[in-house]
């Protein structure tokens, strides 16, 4: 089904704007994911009037499919100086697909609610391990085996389809809580990242097709084709001056900012939940 081009282009002219303001907080906190993405998302398709039935399920679907180029170009680059644990990739890749897969069916049955609880309980305990966490903070100082790991795997998978992200934030913190140093928790995370974003891409192009007459135009299920195109590389372009922002602030200072971002974007996402 075509659309007028007016329409088009409105629509492809908000995502760009959303672009410019995903690059610059992308860039200023070191992140390049959908903690970022699906609230800029979220106002980008809310301005254009998409329904609120499918709207954040359009916004996770979207953020999955931007950050697939970005997910596999940093595991390369890690992977490249060695940094990844070869060995929690390979046991956690599988229970993690399978938890995005239990995520995507949750985006084809479950209500918007779910996942904007989601957002908000996955995002504030990131908040809260950024404003209060020790790196001295442990839960083991090895990761279990077997059912644990697995659980693990699950558990990232999970958070990362019902959130819109890679799961670097979890499994970095899941990591770094069995004293695994922190360049290589992220590197591993980027590692996972690829089987997950692209998992979860699919899996969300899937679940949106029986919904297909809500979503705007140029969308497969519940990821907008227009919105990778356009949003992708402009974000890419505008975090060179969000990076230049970020050397202007100490390292704590921007964690304690990405935080506060998140509790706020949390609070967003609360009052849409009451009104």
């Amino acid at each position: 089904m075509g659309a007028p081009i007016g329409e088009l282009a409105l629509l492809a002219a908000a995502i760009g704007g959303g672009g410019v303001v995903t690059g610059i907080l992308a860039g200023l906190f070191g992140i390049g994911g959908g903690g970022v993405i699906v609230p800029v998302l979220y106002e980008v398709f809310r301005i254009l009037g998409v329904s609120d039935e499918i709207r954040m399920q359009l916004c996770v679907g979207t953020s999955l499919a931007i950050i697939v180029p970005t997910t596999i170009r940093s595991y390369r680059a890690h992977r490249a100086k060695g940094l990844v644990i070869a060995n929690v990739v390979r046991l956690w890749a599988l229970p993690a697909i399978v938890g995005v897969g239990v995520g995507s069916i949750a985006a084809a049955l479950a209500p918007a609610t779910v996942f904007k609880l989601a957002f908000v309980v996955i995002a504030s305990v990131i908040a809260a391990k950024l404003l209060f966490g020790r790196e001295s903070w442990r839960l083991a100082d090895e990761l279990p085996g077997g059912a644990g790991m697995a659980g693990y795997g699950f558990l990232v998978g999970l958070c990362s389809s019902l959130m819109g992200v890679s799961g670097g934030s979890v499994s970095n913190m899941i990591l770094t809580l069995h004293g695994k140093p922190l360049h290589n928790a992220v590197a591993t995370s980027a590692g996972l990242g690829v089987p997950i974003t692209i998992a979860g891409t699919i899996g969300y192009m899937l679940a949106g097709l029986p919904h297909q007459a809500l979503t705007p135009p140029l969308c497969i299920g519940f990821v907008s084709l227009l919105a990778v195109a356009v949003m992708a590389p402009v974000s890419s372009f505008t975090a060179a001056y969000g990076a230049r922002l970020a050397h202007a602030l100490s390292k704590r200072r921007l964690e304690i900012a990405f935080a506060l971002f998140l509790l706020a974007v949390s609070a967003r996402f609360l009052v849409s939940l009451i009104g």
